[in-house]
């Protein structure tokens, strides 16, 4: 998942990427707000973290942008503000949820996780598809609880973003943004999903068919968790 951090503390900034980037998400930090709000203005982000206290901008007039533009976004506040009226105002202007400084970096993980799982309607961080278990916290896939080794990190980063987004068709372009951080060549774009799908389903069917796991051709791919 891709991740803008706008945090004008370079030391901070730099901690909570490195942190992020060990949870596998994408990261990309600005260091004030107008080159946030360039950002926020032509790339789409699954989170945005913001601090109030930018030197050049008001964080809460980048939350209305990233609401205006982005508003699929996941937003959260950082700062080391105190006032009430401030956390109150930015979770009326569409905050999902404020993180006061000093925070940790583990709560934050945390917070995300659960941000993430309230807004693609999962209870709780395991999927079972078929005869396959899959624990999205431990990023592990199970067959008859044994751990298949032979998944990829960025195989599972796929399996794990389609499962976010179960029973809807993902484009190429919509998996390579999301899972690579950039849109790249068309043609080679799809020939690099379509061969990662080619080896996820073969690695799988050493065990079980991924009958879950679907083309729809000429548009995209998806995976059908039956609820």
């Amino acid at each position: 998942m891709n991740v803008l951090i706008i945090e004008d503390e370079r030391s901070l900034a730099r901690e909570v990427e490195i942190f992020l980037n060990n949870y596998n998400y994408i990261c990309e930090i600005c260091y004030n707000g107008k080159s946030a709000s360039e950002k926020i203005a032509v790339n789409l982000y699954d989170f945005i973290l913001i601090d109030l206290g930018l030197p050049d901008y008001d964080g809460l007039d980048l939350l209305r942008e990233v609401k205006a533009i982005n508003s699929e976004a996941a937003c959260i506040i950082l700062t080391a503000r105190a006032e009430v009226k401030d956390r109150i105002t930015g979770l009326d202007l569409g905050a999902d949820d404020y993180l006061p400084k000093p925070f940790s970096l583990l709560e934050l993980q945390s917070r995300m996780q659960a941000i993430t799982r309230r807004k693609f309607g999962l209870k709780q961080n395991t999927v079972t598809l078929g005869d396959f278990f899959i624990n999205l916290t431990e990023r592990t896939i199970s067959y008859n609880g044994a751990v298949i080794n032979t998944i990829t990190k960025k195989e599972f980063d796929l399996i794990a973003y389609m499962i976010l987004h179960k029973n809807r068709t993902l484009t190429r372009t919509q998996l390579s943004e999301h899972i690579w951080g950039s849109v790249v060549n068309d043609d080679y774009d799809s020939n690099y999903i379509d061969a990662h799908i080619k080896n996820i389903r073969k690695k799988l069917n050493v065990y079980a068919p991924p009958h879950w796991l679907e083309t729809m051709r000429g548009l995209g791919y998806k995976i059908t968790v039956n609820t």
